[in-house]
Formats: C-alpha cells, structure tokens, sequence
C-alpha cells in the first residue's frame, strides 16, 4: 500500500480542456466554470482518503507562465476543485503547481520529477512508498525519474500514451482513476 497518492490534473480528475479554436491542444482551463470532474473521480479520490493514503495533486500549467491565465484565475480553479472533491467527501492533502513556461527549463515541470520530489519531501515518504497517476508519457517518465511507482490511466490522452508507457515498463494501466483507485484497495 502506498502512503502517499499523487495524482495528475487535466485527463485525471478532470476532463482535459477542448482544443482551442484554431484546434490548439494547449488549451486551458482558465475558469472554475471550465472544470469538470471524470465520472467517478471525485469518489475515487475519496477511497484513496479513506484507504490511509496522502493525496496530492504535480499538476503543470503553463498557461500562467504563457500569460493565459494569471495566478489567481488558477487558485480560483483549483478552490472550486477542491469544493466539487468535499462534495464527494474527497480532500486534497496538498496541490503542487509548476506554472513555468516551458522555455524556462525549471526543475518542476514535468516530465522533470521536481514536484513528485517535493511532494514525497514533504509527507515524509519516499519513492518505494509513492505512487503518480498520471495520462501522459510525461507523467511516467516524472514517476520514474522520481523513484515512485507510475500508474496510467485511459482517460485524457492515456489511452494514447499506453503504448510509450508499456514500452518504458509502467505495468499497472487501469481505465481511470475509479479503476486504479479501486486496485490499489486490494
């Protein structure tokens, strides 16, 4: 069992944002309004809560570093996140943000392991004890970068990403966070 459960955002928890209206896919959700839970998400962050388990949130937006977004419209998104999780009787142990443009080669973008180290800094955890579900390749290449187990799930562009995932050894690949929150309970 791991102690410590962290969890992408965009394809995740929630759906990924529409492509853009030129069919940019580095789309962004800039509104609370703009999040929506996947189907069974909220709940499945709630059986991980009750299971023991610290649950936080390496999530990479950009769109602040891009100036889409300011700081503040990304905390009122995440506020509303974490209201819709309470609703569900989920909480968020913590919520880490890497909002760096990519030009910046910071050391917390993923797939770069600077948030999944930090966060295993501070709970007090270590990789064998940590796991980082996730629907990109970026997200696998963080968690093992980081010395933590990778989970991949089909929602967002996991389905996608399966194949590069397989290839790089990630064995646990579960439909969506339901899914996978629901193995690591056995």
């Amino acid at each position: 069992m791991y102690r410590l459960v962290l969890l992408d955002r965009d394809g995740v928890i929630n759906h990924r944002p529409p492509p853009g209206h030129d069919g940019d896919p580095g789309n962004y959700i800039k509104t609370p309004g703009e999040w929506r839970p996947i189907a069974g998400g909220p709940e499945a962050v709630a059986s991980l809560n009750a299971l023991g388990c610290c649950v936080a949130v390496c999530t990479n937006q950009s769109g602040v570093g891009r100036g889409v977004m300011s700081a503040a419209d990304l905390a009122a998104v995440h506020r509303h996140m974490e209201t819709a999780l309470r609703a569900a009787g989920a909480r968020l142990d913590r919520v880490y943000v890497c909002p760096h443009h990519p030009r910046e080669a910071c050391a917390c973008r993923k797939p770069r392991p600077g948030m999944l180290c930090a966060a295993m800094r501070d709970f007090g955890v270590t990789g064998p004890d940590t796991c980082f579900v996730g629907d990109s390749k970026r997200d696998v290449d963080a968690a093992l970068a980081a010395g933590c187990e990778p989970i991949l799930v089909r929602t967002g562009n996991g389905a996608e990403a399966e194949p590069g995932a397989r290839a790089a050894g990630v064995r646990r690949v579960y439909d969506d966070l339901a899914a996978a929150a629901q193995s690591l309970a056995t």
